[in-house]
């Protein structure tokens, strides 16, 4: 009977400590916004979420909102993420990092998915530390490379068109940086930017018939909208993409990311800051560690090329092909009804 009684007693005992232990937990909540779904950003957010999970098992809720590609809606999500006291906010794309910038100086906000940071912030001679409430990671790739790889694939081509959102000022950036490079190559180099996926549709066509190949920068109306540059380019001009998304929808190769890979060194970030053991006013932006090139086998078919031996191939979905060409299809029907309302 003694032994019943101290057996039961070690294990009332070793329960009492688990609880006491399970309360010492801290609990946090996290902000999630996402300018837009599309495969890169979805990728970054769930590296994101893993990555707190696997470090702060049972101690993070997530209270993940989408923005439908609308920077006021962002700032909309972010405001109420300031209103509820959230610990700490994840702002992936550029406009929800300003938006969570311009909403808070006192939470933490973490970039996943942002280009560049000086430009996206209005910071001048940005060293790599913002000094604020502010960090994350970027998914810059090195520009001059990719430039290279328009010369590796097209040597004999006069003409690149440089596609992509005005709306979006990492857009610009990379344009305009990869622009340089190609110049300096001996290319002519045209510059085509649209307002929004309303127009995106005709600057693309343009685009196509100027240009023997296009450039498209990691964009997010883009990478919204592959099927529109699918339905225009395919088969008729090449295009090289910022990131393997867009390049698995519309484009013939990218030099790319991996995107849950960078979501995942944010979710790093996030566990060490919620805990304390580091100070995001501290933390430097995180950049990607390894870059590979990657080709479309479809479109490369439809061009008639052949990749270069050290690039992967894509992993194209069984049907997107099909799927893309209806969407771009819609999207360039409704964009030529407006044009002829108007």
């Amino acid at each position: 009977m003694k032994k019943i009684l101290a057996i039961a007693l070690a294990l009332v005992m070793v329960l009492g400590l688990s609880a006491v232990a399970f309360a010492d937990e801290e609990s946090y909540t996290v902000g999630i916004c996402q300018l837009v779904p599309h495969e890169a950003l979805d990728a970054a957010t769930q590296g994101f979420k893993d990555a707190l999970e696997e470090l702060l098992p049972g101690q993070v809720t997530f209270d993940e909102q989408n923005a439908a590609n609308d920077p006021a809606t962002c700032a909309t999500i972010v405001n109420g993420f300031v209103s509820e006291g959230v610990d700490l906010i994840m702002a992936n794309a550029t406009p929800a990092l300003q938006a969570a910038a311009t909403a808070t100086a006192d939470i933490p906000v973490l970039g996943t998915s942002v280009t560049e940071y000086g430009v996206a912030l209005s910071i001048d001679d940005f060293d790599g530390t913002v000094g604020t409430n502010v960090s994350g990671t970027s998914d810059l790739a090195p520009l001059d490379q990719q430039a290279a790889m328009i010369q590796e694939w097209y040597p004999d081509a006069e003409t690149v068109g440089l596609l992509y959102c005005s709306n979006e000022p990492n857009s610009q950036y990379q344009v305009d940086t990869v622009q340089g490079y190609l110049e300096d190559m001996g290319y002519t180099c045209t510059q085509y930017p649209f307002s929004d996926s309303n127009d995106m549709a005709a600057v693309c066509q343009t685009a196509a018939d100027e240009s023997d190949v296009l450039y498209v920068p990691t964009d997010n109306t883009v990478a919204s909208n592959t099927g529109i540059v699918d339905n225009i380019c395919n088969g008729k001009v090449p295009v090289f993409c910022g990131e393997e998304g867009i390049c698995k929808g519309c484009g013939v190769a990218t030099l790319s990311i991996s995107y849950y890979d960078l979501g995942y060194a944010t979710g790093e970030m996030a566990a060490k800051i919620l805990t304390g053991e580091q100070d995001v006013a501290e933390t430097p932006i995180g950049y990607a560690a390894t870059f590979t090139p990657k080709y479309n086998p479809a479109i490369c078919e439809a061009l008639g090329v052949e990749a270069p031996e050290d690039y992967e191939a894509v992993e194209l979905d069984d049907g997107s092909e099909d799927e893309a060409e209806a969407e771009g299809e819609e999207a360039e029907a409704d964009a030529e009804a407006e044009e002829a309302a108007e």
